[in-house]
């Protein structure tokens, strides 16, 4: 029997044959997978060699399903932390430097104290150094303006923005799946 899933996962894709999310990338355990397949949900794409085991039923875990029926995305994404450090494709936006996500802080471009909001529209990805350089301030009064003025991303951009961000583990039959959809370059 295969361990709790973490060695089998499933990639999930969209009824368009899209993944749900691709940062975090859409996958289920192989519970969950196997799961679905028994109550019709979703179609098998591709399997791994690992099979299981019933008294009445063998199957090889599913690791490419697609939904039966199209979930839409939501219009709007929700404000957090982590979605603002992918809407700015984790880089600071006053050196324009990259950093993990546990280096990054978000900055308020009008301070709160001065009235700003946190909001998509008043809110930053910042490196520590910037964010401690330009503190309390307005960015004119200290010369520091975003790269790129904060504004509310649609949730396609977020994920358009994901897909520059590949996860840790791709199993090789996720990769005709994941990337289909992009771009040739002629």
């Amino acid at each position: 029997m295969p361990d709790g899933g973490s060695h089998y996962p499933a990639l999930v894709l969209n009824a368009d044959f899209r993944p749900l999310s691709y940062f975090p990338l859409s996958i289920w355990a192989w519970q969950d997978a196997v799961k679905a397949v028994f109550m019709d949900r979703v179609a098998v794409l591709s399997e791994y060699e690992t099979e299981v085991r019933s008294p009445s039923v063998s199957m090889k875990l599913p690791s490419v399903i697609a939904l039966k029926e199209y979930v839409p995305s939501a219009r709007r994404p929700a404000f957090t932390r982590f979605n603002v450090f992918l809407r700015d494709c984790f880089a600071c936006q006053y050196c324009g430097d990259p950093f993990p996500t546990h280096d990054l802080t978000f900055d308020h471009v009008v301070p709160r104290s001065k009235g700003g909001r946190t909001a998509w529209e008043n809110v930053v990805t910042a490196c520590s150094c910037c964010n401690l350089r330009k503190g309390n301030r307005l960015p004119r009064e200290c010369r520091m303006w975003p790269r790129n003025p904060p504004r509310q991303p649609t949730s396609w951009e977020l994920q358009d923005n994901g897909r520059a961000f590949p996860p840790n583990y791709l199993h090789e039959s996720w990769r005709d799946f994941l990337y289909w959809d992009s771009e040739l370059e002629g």
